[in-house]
């Protein structure tokens, strides 16, 4: 899969990135290079399965491709 992001410097010197496609998805990193490995590594822990989905009774989980 491939992810669109948005890096920007921040006050701080450091490259702040986010994906917008993901809420809430967002890291840094002190070189656009770190910023860009670290939002990738967000981005996969972002996508993990749940392992403890809190079941609604008369609910149920379905797998949907995309």
């Amino acid at each position: 899969m491939k992810f669109k992001v948005v890096i920007r410097e921040g006050e701080d010197g450091w490259y702040v990135v986010e994906c917008p496609s993901l809420p809430g998805c967002i890291s840094q990193g002190k070189t656009v290079a770190d910023a860009s490995g670290n939002i990738k590594e967000a981005i996969e822990l972002y996508l993990e399965p749940e392992e403890d989905i809190k079941m609604i009774e008369g609910a149920q989980v379905v797998e949907v491709a995309v």
